[in-house]
This record gives structure tokens, C-alpha cells and sequence, in this order.
């Protein structure tokens, strides 16, 4: 990357990056709130800087009915896949707290996508809504038998597998509609899908930076 992007950073950390590196722009974004100091000390330091907010001008169409309402790292994710597959039909799978389902089209652009719970999240849900369940701790590169052969192996096994038959699901039925398109992975629990999904996935974990930090340059250079 031409632009140096950090997730998360003190006011101090920013004037240390500016005094080590040749930073000269910056983009931030956030689905929490900002410290005002960062924000204030990037903003003073950068010759270009963009807090990115559904206002912020695109490289790509954005078709979503309430952009304001959509996930910063839902759209910045769609620009990161369309700036590595230019002219693709996108599936973009971000597996964090919440797994998002976005599709891309080359012709329309963002036209949306679905939310559902994590995997993690799935697994503290079981625990905490029944009264016998234990929490279950799966590791990321554990390998979740079909069926389990006791309560922990099958409450893992069922929400481990089942993110993996629900995005199989969403392939297959793209497949299925005669859609041609590029399946990507991202977010912090890609590999528990990665492990169940072998073939047609194209695993980026920093693909929300990458779109960042395109429309970090798209700002600069061509809008």
C-alpha cells in the first residue's frame, strides 16, 4: 500500500508513525465512536485526510437502498474485491463478530448483502439461551468432525459446519442462477471457513484495508 492504514492507534502512535514514516495521507474509519484527538492530530499531519462516512465519494456504484445505514467495512471490503478482480462478479464473506454475505455485480455494483450471526457468537448464544450447554471453544484450525460423538464435539461441529453448508449455500445457488463470480474471504474467523471450504475461495485478510485505501486514493487522485 501506498498509504499507511492502522485499525487502532492513540493520538501518540499517529505523531510517532508521521515522525517514522512518509506519511502524507490518511483515511479513517470506524463503526465505533472516534477519539476526537486522533481524528484532530491526523487531520493536522495529512496533506489529504477523509473520515469515511456513507458521503464519501466511490470508485464503485453503491446500489444499497440505505447507504448510511451500511456497514463501513461492508462497502470497503466490496471496493478492496473490486480493485484485486476488476471486472468480476463478486462474493465477499467477512467472518467477524457477524458474518456478512455482500455480492458485487461488475455491471451494477454494490447491490447489497445479508448479515448473520458469527461464529463465535453462535456458540456463546448456545451456551447462554439453554440451560445444559457448555461454552465451546473451537480453534481456528481444528478440523470439526461430520457429526460430533459427544455434547462439545457436536455443538462445534454444528456451528463450525453449519457456517460452512451456509456458505457453500450461497455458491451454490449463485452457481446455480448461471452467476460467474469470485468468492472472497476475510475478518477474523476465515479460516474456520477456509478449513471447510477447500476450493473457489480467495481468502484476503486485509481486504477492507485495501479498499481503504483505494478510496483513500480515489479522493486524492481521480475524484
Amino acid at each position: 500500500m501506498k498509504n499507511l492504514l492502522y485499525k487502532y492507534f492513540t493520538s501518540a502512535d499517529v505523531e510517532r508513525l508521521f515522525s517514522l514514516y512518509p506519511i502524507k495521507n490518511s483515511i479513517v474509519s470506524s463503526v465505533a465512536n472516534m477519539d476526537a484527538a486522533v481524528v484532530n492530530t491526523l487531520n493536522r499531519l495529512s496533506e489529504h485526510f477523509i473520515l469515511f462516512d456513507y458521503k464519501t465519494p466511490l470508485p464503485i456504484a453503491n446500489r444499497y437502498e440505505t447507504p448510511d445505514t451500511l456497514g463501513q467495512d461492508r462497502i470497503a471490503s466490496a471496493v478492496g474485491a473490486a480493485y484485486l478482480c476488476p471486472n468480476k462478479n463478486l462474493l465477499i464473506v467477512d467472518a467477524g463478530s457477524a458474518i456478512t454475505y455482500d455480492f458485487f455485480s461488475s455491471e451494477q455494483g454494490f447491490l447489497g448483502g445479508n448479515i448473520a450471526p458469527g461464529i463465535k457468537m453462535r456458540l456463546t448464544v448456545l451456551n447462554q439461551m439453554t440451560k445444559k450447554l457448555p461454552l465451546v471453544e473451537v480453534e481456528q484450525n481444528a478440523l470439526t468432525p461430520l457429526f460430533g460423538k459427544n455434547t462439545k464435539e457436536a455443538i462445534a461441529a454444528g456451528v463450525v459446519r453449519g457456517v460452512v453448508f451456509e456458505v457453500k449455500g450461497y455458491m451454490r445457488t449463485l452457481s446455480e442462477q448461471g452467476t460467474d463470480f469470485v468468492a472472497f474471504a476475510t475478518g477474523g474467523h476465515a479460516p474456520y471457513i477456509l478449513n471447510g471450504v477447500k476450493d473457489g475461495m480467495r481468502h484476503e485478510p486485509h481486504l477492507v484495508l485495501i479498499g481503504l485505501n483505494r478510496i483513500l486514493e480515489y479522493n486524492i487522485v481521480e475524484h
